[in-house]
């Protein structure tokens, strides 16, 4: 599991420390009050390996058995937002592009996320990718 000092810059690109960012969603004091703010906890979350966030915070009728980021070699570089869209109370889109390397050699994830809000909470349900 990775590790951030709180003082430094939140991996998800908002440009607050991690300390006042995803780290509080992180260490599970607080829910994201938005599916944005859910989607950058879970950019940061991979950034950091946080495989037990990452689940938590993936709709059960979607989320894999297994996660194992230890294993993954992805190096994360960035994260821009691209359109936040609420559809009602309950239901939420997030387009956005990821930027990592493997091996040396850079990738683009471009990915249309589907988040749902439940008992108040914002859950990642599934991605198109590529939109």
């Amino acid at each position: 599991m990775g590790s951030l000092k709180p003082s430094a810059a939140c991996p998800c690109g908002s440009g607050k420390p991690y300390a006042a960012c995803c780290g509080p969603l992180h260490a599970g004091e607080k829910p994201a009050p938005t599916a944005e703010a859910l989607m950058r906890s879970r950019y940061a979350a991979y950034v950091l390996k946080l495989d037990d966030y990452l689940r938590a915070t993936w709709h059960a009728s979607t989320r894999p058995s297994e996660l194992d980021l230890a294993a993954d070699d992805s190096k994360w570089l960035g994260l821009e937002v691209r359109a936040h869209r609420q559809q009602d109370e309950t239901h939420a889109t997030v387009d956005f592009v990821a930027r990592y390397r493997i091996a040396g050699r850079g990738y683009r994830l471009h990915e249309l996320s589907r988040f749902i809000k439940e008992d108040g909470i914002w859950m990642y349900i599934d991605g198109m990718i590529n939109p």
